[in-house]
């Protein structure tokens, strides 16, 4: 692949980061900090998105787009791609902010939502391709998307990890949402699975307003 647009994300995410390992000031002048986002640095809710807490974070999430963003800008193109990518990182701090908002020493780097959101539109564009997973089990598209976000769920419900489940939601919602209003035509061609991938969303928001999150 040698798209310059995904070369640069990954580029810029690379850099940044690798600043943030080396430099502890730079990392927390920029990371997501709800309580310095709630007074007033609202930057931090995408510069933190190109910080990761360390090597294997950032070499899982580059792995990941590295793999899924072709699917989406050979289909949709460059523009459409970058949309769904900075959508999705917005879609993924606001829904942080969401959840988090009055956590004020509540902290997440990542570019985890937006790749997420790449991740859950090419699903949505092909969601009959084969995933490996740990590349060697295959998984039908759809699948992985569903249990991902269902396991997400269950991350922003136990709390049991340091991982940014939240964001990861909010992008995938962000993803699903830019895809289908840049490419309606899936309406009609995949109804059911636009219908099946906006389970684990409903279920998110219905909890979310009993109160279970």
């Amino acid at each position: 692949m040698d798209n310059f647009f995904v070369l640069a994300i990954i580029g810029a995410n690379i850099l940044f980061s690798i600043k943030g390992f080396n430099d502890e000031s730079f990392f927390r002048k920029f990371e997501l900090h709800v309580g310095s986002i709630r007074a007033g640095e609202h930057l931090r809710m995408v510069s933190s998105a190109f910080l990761h807490a360390d090597i294997v974070h950032l070499a899982f999430n580059m792995i990941a787009l590295y793999s899924f963003a072709p699917v989406v800008t050979e289909t949709l193109g460059n523009p459409t791609f970058l949309l769904i990518y900075a959508g999705s990182l917005i879609f993924g701090s606001l829904l942080t902010m969401v959840f988090h908002g009055n956590e004020y020493n509540y902290r997440a780097v990542g570019a985890s939502g937006a790749v997420t959101g790449i991740i859950y539109s090419a699903i949505l564009l092909y969601p009959d391709m084969t995933i490996g997973i740990f590349g060697i089990i295959p998984m039908p598209a759809y699948i992985f998307g569903i249990a991902y976000l269902l396991y997400s769920i269950y991350g922003m419900k136990s709390r049991r990890d340091n991982i940014g489940h939240t964001a990861h939601f909010g992008g995938a919602i962000g993803g699903y949402i830019i895809t289908l209003l840049k490419y309606p035509i899936l309406f009609e061609q995949s109804t059911f699975m636009v219908i099946l991938l906006a389970i684990p969303i409903i279920i998110l928001f219905i909890m979310a307003k009993m109160g279970k999150l």
